[in-house]
């Protein structure tokens, strides 16, 4: 089969003279317009809506983050099955999503909620990488997973509980790789009858 090339996005950087066009136009509106107009786009499109999130640190109760996060997991992990077996695309800014609102939630003192969604990630993230034909996707997993690995080492979790985390985890990794070392590092700090 041959190796698919991977898409080449434009970059508006490209086209200076469009560029210095769209800054001269917008330069000519107010700012509740251009609010506005920057609002609508985000409605329309989840990746400029993660932009905009990100790049003015938009602060969101739990249940908000939850949903978010549950939605980027499903951005990041989405792929075509035709394309199974294949380099595909992935959505590389999802994963950044995900990875920062689990800090979010962290930081919020709801690890708990994060555990549960790291559990989600691995499970259709391993299934990402298991359908890809060199897994490029798993730095971006684990990336995201030693965001609550991190939280997990330092928390005042009970051994039975982080030992559960801990072995649903590893049963849910699909191809048995994804952050394995650090998950049964974590896991051998708590006895076998943890628990029970």
């Amino acid at each position: 089969m041959p190796q698919r090339k991977p898409k080449k996005r434009v970059s508006a950087n490209t086209q200076p003279q469009a560029m210095a066009a769209l800054r001269r136009a917008l330069l000519r509106r107010t700012k509740a317009e251009l609010v506005d107009v920057l609002l609508e786009l985000a409605q329309e499109d989840r990746g400029v809506l993660r932009q905009l999130t990100a790049r003015f640190d938009v602060a969101a109760a739990p249940d908000q983050l939850v949903a978010a996060t549950r939605q980027a997991i499903a951005d990041a992990t989405s792929f075509d099955e035709r394309e199974i077996n294949y380099n595909f695309d992935y959505d590389d800014a999802a994963y950044r999503e995900v990875k920062r609102n689990l800090g979010r939630l962290i930081e919020a003192g709801q690890l708990r909620l994060a555990m549960q969604l790291a559990l989600e990630l691995m499970k259709q993230g391993s299934y990402q990488v298991e359908m890809s034909d060199e897994g490029m996707m798993t730095e971006d997993i684990e990336d995201c997973l030693s965001v609550v690995l991190k939280a997990m080492e330092k928390s005042d979790r009970t051994a039975a509980e982080i030992y559960a985390w801990c072995t649903s985890m590893l049963q849910s990794d699909r191809v048995r790789f994804l952050a394995r070392e650090r998950l049964e590092s974590l896991r051998k700090r708590f006895p076998a009858n943890a628990a029970q």
